[in-house]
């Protein structure tokens, strides 16, 4: 039989060994693993290449297609304005006449000298003739042959002379009806009736200018010039018309002019304060609804890039240095971020011209939840459209 004592030293043990039952199951349910955390959701777009029309949106200025600055070309009094200011004039119209009294005089006394001339070379030529002959029988000496052949020379010559001064009369004369050199809308007339001209100072009178067709000067910088020719170089755009690209202007009140235009020419240098090549355009204008001097913008047709990456433009970011970068998820769903060569964009897209390839997966939605090497659960965002409109494109 125990006795007390050995019995309340078993029970002591007892509990002993029930707390430290209860306190290793304690300390290993503290330490177990946490549950894993879910992975951040994102939404991709997935990119697929495509031919793309590309547009450049350009500021310009309105020119005239020929400029025309009549000026005096002699001495003398307005006596006529033919023509009213603003309208359209034709070339050749009489537009002032200057007061031909003393041209008149001039022309006569240039006939009457030249008249004279003449008279005195048949007389010169006589005597040359007959001093030839009698020169055979020694009836007049070298000498005087000599002189009479010189003198027939200078008589010829004085004619000439005075042939050229009865033309150049003539001319004067016919300078005092001022007429418009080139066909277009004339404008404020600068003498009056009654005002001294003189061809000296070139006094300007009036000045003409043709409106139809009208000029277009636009402002390309030189970087988006060289990427163009480059890119066409390599094959990666193709020209969209056979001799030359469409334009198509809005006008200063937003409105879009009705008749495109076509592209002239681009300027063979690069201004040196802006950085810029001037592109001259060419369009009708039969109604002069476009006047020089006003502002527009043209949308020129630059061409088709071939194989363009599309990628809205809430998937591109820019870091500090400026370079364009994207989020993709890669294998594994795993986040990557990537340099990409972004130069343009085509309404909310941006056009990527390296640095991705078809099938790669960018980050559009979400992107504040990911850090590059994050697993993510991706969901399909967008699709890439199956072609895209022809839009602007605006260079960065």
């Amino acid at each position: 039989m125990s006795s007390p004592a050995f019995n309340d030293v078993v029970r002591r043990l007892c509990v002993a060994c029930a707390c430290g039952v209860m306190l290793l199951a304690g300390c290993s349910e503290s330490k177990s693993p946490p549950a894993a955390a879910p992975r951040p959701e994102v939404e991709v777009f997935t990119v697929r290449s495509m031919p793309v029309a590309l547009h450049d949106e350009l500021p310009g200025r309105t020119t005239a297609y020929r400029v025309a600055q009549v000026r005096a070309r002699v001495d003398g009094i307005v006596l006529q304005r033919a023509f009213q200011e603003g309208t359209d004039v034709k070339a050749n119209q009489l537009l002032y006449r200057i007061d031909p009294a003393p041209f008149r005089a001039a022309l006569r006394s240039a006939q009457a000298l030249v008249q004279n001339a003449r008279a005195n070379a048949v007389a010169a030529s006589a005597l040359a003739d007959r001093d030839r002959q009698l020169i055979g029988v020694n009836a007049v000496s070298r000498q005087d042959l000599d002189n009479s052949v010189a003198a027939q020379g200078q008589a010829l010559a004085a004619v000439a002379a005075g042939e050229a001064a009865v033309e150049t009369a003539r001319i004067n004369l016919a300078y005092t009806e001022v007429t418009s050199p080139i066909g277009g809308r004339i404008g404020i007339s600068q003498v009056t009736e009654g005002a001294y001209v003189q061809a000296s100072a070139a006094t300007l009178m009036a000045t003409v200018q043709q409106l139809d067709p009208i000029y277009v000067d636009l402002n390309r910088s030189s970087v988006a010039g060289l990427r163009a020719r480059r890119d066409i170089a390599m094959g990666k755009l193709t020209l969209s018309g056979a001799d030359a690209a469409k334009v198509q202007l809005t006008l200063e009140d937003g409105s879009i002019y009705p008749v495109p235009g076509r592209l002239e020419f681009t300027d063979v240098s690069v201004d040196a304060g802006t950085g810029s090549v001037t592109i001259r355009a060419v369009f009708p204008n039969p109604d002069h609804t476009l006047l020089p001097g006003m502002f527009v913008r043209a949308s020129i047709d630059h061409g088709v890039e071939v194989n363009a990456a599309l990628v809205p433009e809430i998937g591109v970011t820019h870091d500090v240095t400026g370079h364009a970068t994207v989020m993709v998820v890669g294998p594994q769903d795993t986040v990557a971020q990537r340099t990409v060569q972004a130069t343009r964009t085509i309404r909310n897209h941006w056009v990527v011209d390296g640095g991705l390839v078809d099938g790669d997966r960018v980050i559009v939605a979400g992107l504040q939840k990911v850090t590059p090497g994050t697993q993510v659960r991706v969901v399909e965002g967008v699709a890439a459209p199956a072609t895209v409109p022809d839009a602007t494109s605006q260079s960065r």
